[in-house]
């Protein structure tokens, strides 16, 4: 996992404009620029939150990403809670779950 690389890709298109149009024009041409798993680059390509939190994003970068992506702030919140009920505990980065209890950071 190149959890690095999926964040530095968030921090530039929360930043960027140009980098937003051409993200909407050809995700996979600018996907490509980054060294990503194919899971990784799925979940930015479909805005899967649930799944970018899980694999550990930082929440202040998430955040402003999936209002990029559309989504309104409690469905945000949703999202994670649903990414872990999907895909499982945190694995990675500042919300890693560290007592082994049930549902994570959020």
């Amino acid at each position: 996992m190149s959890l690095y690389y999926v964040q530095k890709f968030i921090y530039n298109i929360n930043r960027d404009t140009k980098l937003q149009t051409g993200f909407a024009a050809n995700a996979d041409m600018i996907l490509a620029n980054y060294d990503l798993t194919d899971e990784e680059a799925c979940a930015l390509r479909e805005a899967d939150i649930g799944l970018l939190y899980v694999m550990g994003v930082n929440g202040q970068l998430l955040m402003h990403y999936a209002a990029y992506r559309g989504l309104a702030w409690d469905d945000y919140i949703q999202a994670m809670k649903d990414g872990l009920a999907k895909y499982g505990e945190v694995r990675a980065g500042s919300y890693v779950t560290i007592d082994g209890g049930a549902g994570g950071a959020v």
